[in-house]
This record gives structure tokens, C-alpha cells and sequence, in this order.
């Protein structure tokens, strides 16, 4: 089994259903409190190469911040947007389920967690 570490947000209710399934399939898996320990610029730019996104695809848009920050008409500059979410980690999406064998996954669903620990 494939190291694993899942960017968790208790509060979530996805989040949690996230966590509780590696819980049950991953029992060694780490868990990090994103909001507590957000990731760097650079980890960010790593973990959107391993998902095969933008960070705006990982923007939670919805939130009053992103609102307030006029994310949504904001230009699509890869490196500013990065910037923005390594700022305001409340703003990216959750979970992040990320193995130590180059894979990530938005792991919103019970399948995008069973396809993580394929």
C-alpha cells in the first residue's frame, strides 16, 4: 500500500466521509489540517500538477472571501491564484488526498477515495 495523506478540513462534511473511509482502507494514512497547516505556494503547485488542475479548478468560489476578492472576474495567472489560495487556504477545495507515489485526487465522492487507494 501507497503512503497517504489527506488535506482535511473536520468541519467538512465531505472531508470527514473522506477520512473515514481511509480510516478504514488507509489506517497508516496522514492526516493534515490544512486550515491549521496550509501549504506553501510550492506545494500547491506541486499537488495541482499531480491532480492535473488549475488553481482556480480548485477554488472554492462560493466562499464570502472568494467574493470578496473578486475571484471569479480575477485574470487566470496561474502563480497570483496560488499566491491567493497559499493566503486564504479556505479557499481550496476539500479533500485533497494525495499518495507518496505522485498521484492527488479531489476526493469529494467515495469513489474519487477508492480510485486514491487503487
Amino acid at each position: 500500500m501507497v503512503g497517504v495523506e489527506i488535506w482535511h478540513n473536520p468541519r467538512c462534511s465531505k472531508s470527514r466521509a473522506a477520512k473515514s473511509a481511509l480510516a478504514e482502507n488507509a489506517p497508516e494514512h496522514t492526516e493534515r489540517r490544512y486550515l491549521d497547516n496550509p501549504p506553501t505556494e510550492a506545494e500547491l503547485a506541486e499537488v495541482l500538477v499531480k491532480l492535473g488542475k488549475e488553481p482556480w479548478e480548485i477554488t472554492r468560489l462560493k466562499e464570502p472571501l472568494a467574493k470578496e476578492l473578486g475571484l471569479a472576474d480575477r485574470p487566470r495567472d496561474r502563480d497570483d491564484w496560488i499566491a491567493v489560495l497559499a493566503a486564504n487556504p479556505v479557499l481550496i477545495e476539500r479533500p485533497i488526498v494525495i499518495t507518496d507515489d505522485g498521484r492527488a485526487y479531489l476526493a469529494r465522492t467515495p469513489e474519487a477515495v477508492q480510485e486514491a487507494l487503487g
